[in-house]
């Protein structure tokens, strides 16, 4: 059979399909496995189902358009590639996922790169197909009034092996979604104007590493996933969370920029057990990192909390230490000395007092935060440490913050984009509903 296989390979042809009506169909029904189809410059009619090897090639200057119903290409065959294309015109059925590319759960190692899918229900759907490469592509989404009737960018499901890298994805609902998948790498992708960035639901062993995004609703949201790495992200002027880890264990969350301005936490951690949280940068936002609903057995270190309007969220009876192996995290609002220079203040410090936690529990009591009477429980509070409630208690604060640069072509995008929610536009009106 490998032989057959190979004696069929070796006779690939290359075809130039004509930007005619029913030519691309015509061009497929007739081609080989191994065959290359050159599609001329122009229309090309879609849908088009590839059953086995094939390379279709648009040279960045060829559209394929459906029909609006169902998926404009659809792969069931193994081997197959997609480059250079424009892909336009799927339906919208959510129940189908409508798609501009599907990879069927045949489409082994398909590999799908440097096209330009525009305003498709889903961009490319990675529907089991295992070991596939969606690389390099530019995934415009529908721009529909309520953002969760949109379609995601790019959506994996069951799809091991599976590489998501270089891609470029704006609007729709979210940028690139896993559910129920494992042993997959998205690494180096550009999001804004979404839901989320990424949003990984029951998928473990995998990696979101490299990956920017801007001026969405979320960043990076882990939920109901094992064991996956999230390190050297930036997440800028996101809405209201950076980094979310919500029954997330096992996690490796490392090197992030988390930057806000508008952004109501930086990172939100609920119900996560066992993660590292080391070495992230979580600036400008109005909570740095709240943790709730019982997250334990965390290390959390060598991270820098900078201007937030409160570091950290966190209520409890019991001290809880954030360093590891005497090494703390920066705070900047620490007035510390570091008398020997090695880089650790000289004084613990606590990120909350006990008016914080009335303040959470009772949100009316902000009415008398000038008062005689806080400033006095403030002031004993600091002059008699044994009189704090339970709380985050770091021993081992740093003097230094981590420096985490952005790209110059990044820092472009964050300072030129301008999502509608910023300006109070009622367009992006779904939000994710807080759970503490």
């Amino acid at each position: 059979m490998i032989l057959v296989s190979a004696a069929g390979l070796a006779h690939a042809v290359e075809r130039i399909v004509p930007a005619e009506p029913g030519a691309l169909a015509m061009a497929v029904a007739g081609a080989s496995p191994g065959d290359t189809l050159i599609l001329a410059p122009g229309r090309h009619d879609g849908p088009v189902v590839l059953e086995f090897a094939i390379t279709i090639d648009g040279a960045g200057q060829a559209l394929v358009e459906g029909s609006g119903l169902g998926s404009v290409i659809t792969v069931t065959g193994e081997d197959v590639t997609l480059r250079g294309l424009e892909i336009r015109g799927s339906g919208d059925a959510h129940a189908e996922v409508d798609s501009g590319i599907k990879l069927g759960r045949t489409a082994r190692r398909a590999l799908v790169e440097d096209n330009v899918l525009v305003e498709n229900h889903v961009g490319i759907h990675v529907f089991g197909a295992r070991d596939s490469i969606v690389r390099g592509n530019e995934v415009i989404g529908r721009r529909l009034h309520r953002m969760n009737s949109r379609g995601n960018g790019i959506y994996v499901w069951n799809a091991p092996g599976t590489v998501v890298e270089g891609n470029h994805i704006r609007y729709g609902r979210d940028g690139i979604f896993a559910n129920a998948s494992r042993d997959n790498i998205f690494r180096d992708n550009i999001m804004r104007d979404l839901r989320f960035a990424v949003h990984f639901m029951y998928t473990n062993n995998s990696e979101v590493t490299g990956n920017a995004s801007i001026g969405n609703h979320l960043g990076f949201a882990i939920m109901f996933s094992n064991r996956v790495r999230v390190v050297g992200n930036l997440s800028l002027s996101d809405r209201d969370h950076g980094i979310m880890l919500n029954y997330a264990n096992n996690a490796d969350v490392s090197g992030n920029l988390v930057r806000g301005g508008t952004t109501e936490k930086c990172t939100f951690v609920y119900n996560a057990h066992r993660n590292l949280i080391v070495g992230n940068r979580f600036e400008g936002c109005g909570i740095g990192i709240h943790f709730t609903a019982g997250s334990e057995r965390n290390v959390i270190t060598s991270n820098a909390f900078i201007g937030n309007q409160t570091q950290v969220k966190y209520v409890g009876t019991t001290d809880v230490e954030w360093s590891h192996d005497q090494r703390g995290n920066f705070w900047s609002d620490h007035p510390a000395f570091d008398l020997n220079g090695d880089g650790i203040a000289d004084s613990r410090f606590r990120p909350n007092d006990l008016m914080d936690h009335i303040l959470w529990s009772q949100p009316a009591a902000g009415l008398l935060l000038g008062s005689p009477a806080v400033q006095l429980i403030r002031w004993s509070q600091a002059s008699f440490p044994a009189t704090l409630p339970g709380g985050v208690l770091d021993s081992y604060p740093l003097t230094r913050p981590v420096l985490i640069p952005v790209p110059a072509e990044i820092l472009q995008i964050e300072t030129t984009n301008r999502p509608a929610w910023l300006d109070g536009s009622d367009e992006d009106d779904d939000s994710f509903p807080d759970q503490g």
